[in-house]
């Protein structure tokens, strides 16, 4: 089985790689926790977007930072039913160059880490645990 070996070592490199994004990801979410500024935004629109099965609503959020100019920004999620409503108000948190947004829920901080460690994980068991079988 040595042909196979080198899918292995893929497996395992590429899950070493989305660990190490999924680790990135994860510091960059606590250091917004960190040294961010919460805020509340409210919904000022939900965007229609076409999809398979009919139509998805992604949220606009407006806001206040602290010298009260204001910001608006568009969610990268987009779901159906839509999850808010025009005027409801939403915890953000966001950091003092307003270049990093996100809605502060256990999805919201931590989706992209989660997303990236759940495909890691096969990948680094079946290429990790093959070539410790073979090496063992």
């Amino acid at each position: 089985m040595k042909t196979m070996e080198p899918i292995y070592i893929g497996m395992l490199i590429i899950a070493l790689i989305l660990i190490y994004f999924a680790i990135k990801n994860y510091n960059t979410t606590k250091n917004l926790i960190t040294n961010g500024v919460k805020t509340q935004a409210t919904v000022i629109d939900l965007i229609k977007v076409k999809s398979d099965d009919g139509y998805n609503y992604k949220p606009v959020f407006e806001y206040n930072d602290k010298a009260k100019n204001i910001f608006t920004f568009k969610s990268e999620i987009s779901s159906s039913p839509a999850p808010y409503a025009i005027g409801d108000n939403v915890s953000i948190i966001y950091s003092t160059d307003n270049k990093n947004r996100k809605i502060v829920s256990f999805w919201g901080l931590y989706r992209w880490t989660l997303i990236l460690l759940s495909i890691a994980s096969p990948l680094l068991i079946i290429g990790g645990g093959y070539l410790l079988y073979t090496r063992g």
